[in-house]
């Protein structure tokens, strides 16, 4: 490490106060984010070492992990494999103020949003009924396929289910519907990666994906609107309980 890496690691470790104890994955995250875009930062600047930050805001080093790993699905920070953790260029326009209260995911925003994306996601699979292309239903066939053979693996079996409702979403043709539930999705990441504990979960989550494909399938747009309807209630109370679970 450079001598002005290594300052500006020291500075930025220095700038992070302590949190108070209890404090949650979202709030690091807040924390780091506030930091990120006050300026005090400039871009491209190799972050401090896991160790370092949860030192300098006392928490555990799975807290700034998984607070690192939200800021880099939301395009803040940059993992480059072998070298470290960097600051993206221009942060300041990636997360508009109108997203940036997402992160907080603290109480009620995280029931709000789990609210709003199950409510998008019904409306997506009922335009997506009138929509859907054969190809789109060979893609989600074989994302089903893709979560029946990864039951006792749950982060491949989350990475399928995630892209099984992207398919849906890109096939209900409202480009705008299909962002909106992109930027919800990458807000409750942490939490739907939590939401599936056992196989039991996710057999129960195939059994219910089957039943969307096989109404889409069908092109019956109130049978998929049923089935995504009783999907997203078991499933929002799977997310939530994880949620819940981290208070």
């Amino acid at each position: 490490m450079s001598a002005n890496t290594a300052a500006a690691a020291a500075h930025m470790t220095a700038a992070l106060a302590p949190m108070e104890q209890g404090s949650v994955v979202s709030e690091v995250a807040e924390r780091l984010l506030a930091y990120f875009t006050s300026g005090d930062i400039a871009p491209g600047t190799r972050l401090p070492a896991e160790r370092n930050l949860a030192a300098s805001l006392g928490v555990g080093r799975s807290a700034i992990r998984e607070a690192l790993a939200a800021l880099e699905i939301l395009g803040i920070v940059v993992v480059r494999p072998g070298s470290g953790t960097y600051l993206r260029d221009g942060v300041s326009e990636l997360l508009p103020r109108t997203l940036s209260w997402g992160l907080m995911l603290g109480e009620p925003r995280t029931r709000e949003l789990v609210e709003l994306r199950s409510g998008l996601e019904v409306q997506a699979v009922e335009l997506a009924a009138l929509r859907v292309t054969d190809e789109a239903l060979e893609r989600m066939r074989a994302d089903l396929a893709a979560m029946e053979n990864n039951l006792d693996d749950l982060a491949a079996f989350v990475e399928a289910d995630a892209a099984f409702h992207r398919e849906i979403a890109a096939a209900s043709g409202n480009l705008v519907l299909e962002e909106l539930l992109q930027s919800i999705r990458s807000l409750l990441r942490i939490w739907v990666d939590r939401a599936l504990t056992d196989e039991g979960h996710a057999e129960a989550a195939l059994r219910e994906h089957t039943a969307i494909f096989d109404a889409l399938q069908a092109r019956d747009a109130a049978a998929v609107s049923g089935t995504m309807r009783s999907h997203m209630a078991t499933a929002s109370r799977r997310l939530l309980a994880g949620f819940d679970a981290a208070q």
